[in-house]
Parts: structure tokens; C-alpha cells; sequence
């Protein structure tokens, strides 16, 4: 019997002793150059037990290993789109690989928050953007506002954040601003649909939605805003009227509390901006701020209060927050899954602050951020970036 005849049924042996292929789930985790790849084991093993399973990336051909699922594939290029099959392995060989994931592409997390500062003076709007980076709150100057900005909203992801501009020197404003993380570059966007004082946003990668706060005396009006071109939709009303209000949310809900003195609070989900009436605050609000991710909404309710109320998603069930270290009118946040940055508005009356707070979300611990804002201000709006849900 000849040699390759043998090692010809050696090799029909192994490939039917190998296991079949896991069946590909999602993929998660996709930032800072890395991905975190799910699948499911094989229920047939072939002839021995699986001892570890390959993830593989389309492109580039990065691979992770590891004896459970997720495997953590490295070496990725940030901005980059990519695809992962996986592999199971035993003693005889890899299986085939799975189908194909769907699609990925990392982000830089933590990375920046832009925010309008709003006045630096009762009455008086400043043009002036901070860009804070997350690890030890590092401020870099941004370009500065087209547009002077007395309060404002905002929503955003990791390509740009949209801004209404809020007051521009004591007018209502239907003025919006666009800007790119990268390098803070502005370039206008769409005008809002009505003239709006202060306002409200939550947004993720596919819309932002608004409310446009005071119009004449108050105002229920909602936009809804989608990034590619910043194309403007009219969302359905707000079910109460909004004179200032804050906002935090994810990629399935959105939750306001719609400020001046209201302690009632709504939930948008973001197909169709349908909304659902969500548990009221603890406390009533007249400005405000929130930050938050997947899991928990923190909120600073305004108005010389330093009380913070702590959101959950499920049920919008209310968990008292520790407070914040000065009181609050106005006040930004922008924050990402570990962390949120909070400026702290006006102190009294007009009186504006730089002081900014870190709050990170396990405990709700406050830590006091190393650097204040750029100017003093007394209300602004605050945008982040992909991996977290966007802020008031």
C-alpha cells in the first residue's frame, strides 16, 4: 500500500474527527481597535472535545483566540468596517468557519465631548466651544460657534454632533451648527423647524430628536434630526410642554425631563420617535443635564439644586443619585460607559461657573474633573461620542 494512499485515509479520518463550524452571533466591543466576536459551539464535536476557537477578521485577517465565547479579535484599524467568521479546534484539526458576522467597524472610546458654553454673562451669549477628552478631562480648544449661543441642545455620534443654538444675543434662533469630531470642523446644518430658546436632544448613530424648548411662552414642539445631509423630520409633539428640559438616552430610548418647574417626564423610543409616557422625576426641574449609557441616566435637575436623580431603562425606575458639588442652573454633560463630565452652569441668579464635575457611573462617585471649562458660562449643550448616549 503506497504512502499517499495512506496518508490519504489518515486525512479522510481527521476531517471527519473535526468539529462542525460555531454558528456566528454579533459582534460588540468594537472600539479601540478591537471587537469582541459571539458565537455559538457546534452541538457535534467530532471526535474530541473543542479546545479553543479562532475568530478571523475581513479584512486584514486579525485573529483572537480563545476556549469560550466572545473571542476578542486585536490589531484592528479604528474607522475601519469589518466582518468575522470563527473557527472551533480539536485535537484533529479547525473546522470549517462559520458564515460571515455582520458588519463592524471600531471607534475610538472616551475619545472627545464638544460643548457650547453658552453665556458668559446674564443676557450676554458667547461663540467659544470647549473639546474635553475623557481620560483626566483634558481640555483642547475647538473652533468656535457660527453662531453666538445663549442655551441650546444638542445630539451626536462619532462622526458629528448637531447643535440648536438656543438664544443668539437674546433672540430665539433657528440656527444649527454641525461639527465633526475630528478636528471640530463646523460646517451649518439644516435650520430648525421653529425658533427655539433652550431645549432638549438625545440622539444615536441614526437620529437625534429635539425639543425646542421656549418658542413663545412654552412649547411641546419636537424635530427630529438624522445625520447623513442633517435632514430634518418633524417628530411627534413632545405630551407636555417644554420650556427648558434635559435628555439622556441609547439606541432604543430616550428620556426627558421637560424643565421649568416639571417634575413630569416623557420616553421617546427612536423608531417613529413614538412616544411613552415614563415615570416623573423625584424632584420638579427648571434647567438641567444628564449623561448616560446602555444602562443608567444621571441627571442634574437645575435651578439652585444640587440634587442628581439616577435613571435606569428598565421601567425608568428613579434611584437618588449623589448630589453634585455646587448647585446648578443651567448646566452640559456628555459622558461615554465609564464616565460622565458635567459643567455646573450658573451658581446664583447670573452668575456663571466653570467648575465641572466627573462622575463616573458605578456608585455614582463624584470626582472633581482637573480642568474647568475654557470660560465661565452659564447654560450650554454638550455632544460625545459613539459610546455612550447623548446629552442635554
Amino acid at each position: 500500500m503506497s504512502k499517499r494512499y495512506i496518508g490519504g485515509l489518515i486525512s479522510a479520518f481527521n476531517n471527519l474527527k473535526v468539529t462542525n463550524a460555531p454558528t456566528i452571533g454579533a459582534v460588540s466591543g468594537a472600539v479601540n481597535a478591537k471587537a469582541c466576536v459571539a458565537f455559538t459551539a457546534p452541538s457535534c464535536v467530532g471526535g474530541g472535545a473543542i479546545t479553543s476557537y479562532t475568530a478571523v477578521s475581513c479584512p486584514g485577517f486579525k485573529t483572537g483566540t480563545g476556549t469560550t465565547s466572545p473571542v476578542q479579535v486585536t490589531c484592528l484599524t479604528n474607522g475601519t468596517s469589518y466582518t468575522f467568521t470563527v473557527s472551533a479546534n480539536n485535537a484533529y484539526g479547525p473546522s470549517a468557519f462559520s458564515a460571515a458576522s455582520s458588519s463592524a467597524t471600531p471607534v475610538a472610546a472616551g475619545t472627545v465631548a464638544i460643548f457650547a458654553l453658552g453665556s458668559n454673562s446674564c443676557g450676554c451669549a458667547i461663540a467659544v466651544r470647549n473639546k474635553y477628552t475623557f481620560s483626566g478631562c483634558v481640555n483642547a480648544s475647538a473652533t468656535g460657534a457660527t453662531a453666538n449661543a445663549y442655551a441650546g441642545s444638542a445630539a451626536g455620534n462619532a462622526i458629528a454632533g448637531i447643535f440648536a443654538l438656543g438664544y443668539a444675543c437674546g433672540s430665539k434662533s433657528t440656527a444649527r451648527n454641525k461639527y465633526t469630531y475630528s478636528g471640530c470642523v463646523v460646517a451649518s446644518g439644516a435650520t430648525a423647524s421653529a425658533a427655539s430658546a433652550y431645549g432638549s436632544a438625545t440622539g444615536n448613530s441614526t437620529v437625534g430628536i429635539f425639543a425646542l424648548g421656549q418658542i413663545t411662552s412654552s412649547s411641546a414642539i419636537r424635530n427630529k434630526y438624522t445625520y447623513s445631509g442633517d435632514t430634518n423630520a418633524v417628530a411627534t409633539s413632545a405630551t407636555v410642554a417644554s420650556q427648558l428640559g434635559s435628555a439622556v438616552g441609547n439606541a432604543t430610548v430616550g428620556i426627558f425631563a421637560l424643565g421649568s418647574c416639571s417634575t413630569t417626564r416623557n420616553k421617546y423610543t427612536y423608531s417613529g420617535c413614538v412616544n411613552a409616557s415614563a415615570t416623573a422625576s423625584s424632584q420638579t426641574s427648571y434647567g438641567g443635564s444628564a449623561t448616560g449609557n446602555s444602562t443608567v441616566g444621571i441627571f442634574a435637575l437645575g435651578s439652585v439644586l444640587n440634587v442628581r436623580n439616577k435613571y435606569t431603562y428598565s421601567g425608568d425606575v428613579n434611584a437618588s443619585a449623589t448630589a453634585a458639588s455646587i448647585v446648578s442652573i443651567g448646566g452640559s454633560a456628555a459622558g461615554n460607559s465609564c464616565i460622565g463630565i458635567f459643567t455646573l452652569g450658573s451658581t446664583t441668579g447670573c452668575a456663571a461657573t466653570s467648575t465641572r464635575n466627573k462622575y463616573t457611573y458605578s456608585g455614582d462617585t463624584s470626582v472633581v474633573a482637573t480642568n474647568s471649562s475654557q470660560s465661565s458660562r452659564g447654560q450650554g449643550s454638550a455632544a460625545s461620542n459613539g459610546t455612550c448616549g447623548v446629552n442635554v
